[in-house]
């Protein structure tokens, strides 16, 4: 393939990437809240998470089993770390499929734009691709990726960079997205 359709290729799949609207509910819905955590994305709003001790709430998924993954830097792989937050999340799903999914790939501040939106793409795609591997339904996900635009921290250090290198599972209200 020649260097100039390989650079059309990334082009458009970067530029697709960056047309897609985490906001496309509109203010209020819950949608575009800071940290990238539950409430953010197409998710659902704070008010309607639930009882964190309901073990079928996205709040007791935030809070009981975890909702993120990291990656170390430049890498899309999952760390066994990250396989056994998304088996736990798996199981979760598993046993509430009432819910579906969005996953975020975040990316910390270092590196351009671009670069940063294809590697949250990769990211958030490890996570739902092994999600697939524990019996998640491929309908019920979707991924976003949002680069280095929502860190969690803002900073120019490691310390903040490996809080920012991750991928957040935001529950969403209906089994497919």
């Amino acid at each position: 393939m020649h260097l100039i359709t390989k650079a059309a290729l990334v082009f458009a799949a970067l530029s697709l990437a960056a047309c897609n609207n985490p906001d496309k509910f509109g203010a209020g819905s819950g949608a575009g809240m800071g940290g990238g955590g539950m409430g953010a994305g197409n998710g659902i709003g704070t008010a309607a998470l639930g009882d964190p001790s309901d073990p079928t709430s996205p709040a007791y998924f935030q809070q009981n089993i975890g909702d993120r993954v990291f990656f170390a830097v430049d890498q899309s792989t999952l760390s066994s770390d990250a396989r056994a937050m998304l088996a736990l999340q798996a199981d979760w799903l598993g046993r509430n499929p009432s819910y579906g999914v969005v996953i975020e790939g975040h990316a910390d501040e270092q590196g351009t734009r671009e670069y940063n939106l294809a590697l949250g793409a990769r990211r958030a795609n490890a996570a739902v691709e092994y999600l697939i591997s524990q019996g998640v339904a491929a309908g019920r996900m979707r991924t976003v990726s949002y680069g280095k635009e929502r860190p969690v921290e803002i900073c120019s250090d490691e310390a903040c960079y490996s809080r920012n290198r991750r991928a957040v599972t935001v529950i969403t209200t209906g089994g497919n997205v």
